[in-house]
Formats: structure tokens, sequence, C-alpha cells
């Protein structure tokens, strides 16, 4: 079989395994394209993405532009000669860079397009409640996720599955895909097609820390999805009141039930073995949470920290 000449653009843990899948096929790497490195947390220390730790491990060629139009840059792409570019959760991406290599450029991502377009296709595929997801690769052109698909599989969700379960078994399937995808492009065999024409695809905005707040007036079952979905990162959150202090709370994990009650929605119900929110269906019971400034913990563990829970409530 042909062996392909790649450049891989990429990012996060989900890319890494793209690019590992990759390196250990007969297709070759010949450069790397990541985020610039960057210092964080308390000590400012200097962070490396997943994808550049693996490309120097790996002795692979790595380039961190700040910008993608820079002219050495591209100078330096056009050098390597590659048939072509593969990105799985990487930027936005110049016309000038995706349509340099001759075969041109394909994407992953993490949804059955044209469904979930956006930067959270995991995230929305669990809030939503579906029951399937998937993998879709397809040419990048200049719209966001809206190219031709070249190749596409569906994952069944799981029952109570949260988007970071979802996230490693799309992670490990979208990584066969992309080397599937390289070897149908290496011998001719996939007819690209262009997406199905769909008048209100489901979208898979950005996430933001006010999105990931809590609506105890929705269901049960939509309270229960919204958590699966958030967790474990971003984490959905709500605020209790302890007192005249209010505390942020994620809650990653739980379980809930449906009763006529005549409770309001959002009262709690809390004693040493039992954490209880209404929603206004039923109830809710966290299972799994963090208190703003406290480690993340079973419930149990939570309730023991308090003396009292009488002055607790949802702020």
């Amino acid at each position: 079989m042909k062996s392909l000449k790649v450049v891989f653009l990429g990012t996060p843990e989900f890319a890494k395994a793209s690019l590992e899948a990759i390196h250990q096929s007969h297709h070759e790497v010949v450069g790397v394209v990541t985020v610039a490195d960057k210092a964080s947390g308390r000590g400012q220390k200097i962070n490396q993405s997943p994808v550049k730790v693996f490309a120097v491990e790996n002795n692979l060629p790595v380039f961190q532009p700040e910008k993608l139009r820079n002219p050495e840059f591209l100078e330096e792409l056009r050098k390597l000669d590659a048939d072509v570019f593969v990105v799985v959760a990487f930027r936005m991406m110049p016309k000038i860079l995706f349509e340099m290599p001759k075969m041109g450029t394909f994407n992953l991502h993490a949804s059955l397009l044209p469904d979930y377009r956006g930067a959270a296709p995991i995230n929305y595929a669990v809030i939503n409640g579906e029951e399937k997801s998937g993998a879709t690769t397809f040419f990048i052109n200049e719209k966001i996720d809206e190219g031709n698909i070249l190749l596409q599989e569906e994952l069944a969700i799981l029952p109570d599955e949260n988007a970071g379960s979802l996230h490693d078994r799309l992670m490990e399937m979208g990584s066969k895909l992309v080397v599937k995808t390289l070897d149908g492009l290496a011998e001719n065999s996939i007819i690209e097609r262009p997406q199905p024409n769909v008048s209100h695809p489901k979208n898979a905005y950005k996430i933001f820390k006010e999105d990931t707040k809590i609506d105890w007036t929705k269901s049960s079952k939509e309270v229960h999805q919204f958590i699966l979905g958030m967790s474990p990162y971003p984490a959905a959150f709500t605020t209790l009141k302890i007192g005249e202090e209010e505390k942020g709370l994620k809650i990653f994990n739980g379980k809930f039930e449906l009763s006529n009650h005549r409770k309001s929605v959002g009262s709690l119900d809390i004693s040493k073995n039992e954490f209880k929110i209404y929603t206004k269906d039923g109830a809710y019971f966290p299972l799994e949470l963090q208190l703003e400034g406290k480690k993340r913990m079973n419930v149990k563990d939570f309730l023991n920290g308090f003396r009292s829970f009488e002055e607790i409530k949802l702020a």
C-alpha cells in the first residue's frame, strides 16, 4: 500500500491518539504543528501540549507558530512536501494553509456531521440524551465543520455514560478512522460526499463558565443528562448558601427518581446519609461532588463535613 507523507496539526490528548496511530502506521509523519508552550498554574510552570510531548519523544519535527499565516512557517511547511495535512482538535486554519498539500487537508470531528458542528460535540451529545455519537473525517473548507465527508462511523452512547468516558472511546475510535482515511486516500478508494443538507442541525457551541450552571427547573432526566454531559470537564455547578456564605458546588455524578411532590423546585432534603435536590418532576441525588475550596469527594464524605444541615440551601 502507498505510504503518504503527513503533516499533523493538533493539541490535546484527543489529538495525540490520532498522531500516535499515524506514527505507528506505514504512513510517514513529516511534521507536527501544535500550540505554543505556555506558562500556567501556581509556579507558572511551562506546559507543553500532549501532541508536542509525543512528537518530541518520537523525534518528529515540531512547529509552534504564534500565527498560522507567518511566511517563514508557511515556507518551512512547503519544504516538507506533504501529501496531506491531518487536523485533530486544532484551531481555525487560513486557506493558504489548508490548501497547501496536494491531496488537501482533512479533519477528524467527534460527531456524526452535520450534527454537532462546533467546539463541544461530545458534551452536547450527552447533554441532549443522544443514543449514538460517532466520528467523521472530512475535507476542510472555509466554513467550520462543513466540508465534504470522507468516512464516518457510529458509536452507541452507553446508559449513564458521561462526557469523559465518551471522549475516551471516541478518541480511540477516531484515531483508527484517521488511519483508515489515510489508507483510503492513498488507494484512491474513498468517494467524498457533501454533508447532508439539514435545515436545523444540532449545534455544539463552545461552553463558557455561565453555560455550566444547573437549571433545577428542568426535568430530573434533563438535569441528570446535563451533569453527565459536563462531567468531568468543565463540570456542572450550582451555588450553595451555607449560613451567610455562598459557595460553588460542582456535581460530577448522581442519580434521580421521579415522583409527585409538593416541594418547591430547588429545595433540599439533607441528612447524614442523603443529599436530595427537588426538581419539577422528582429529585436528584448528587453522588460525587466538589465544594469550592475542597477536593472532589463522594456524597458521604461531603455530608460528614457538616455538623448541621439546617442552614444549607441552594442560593
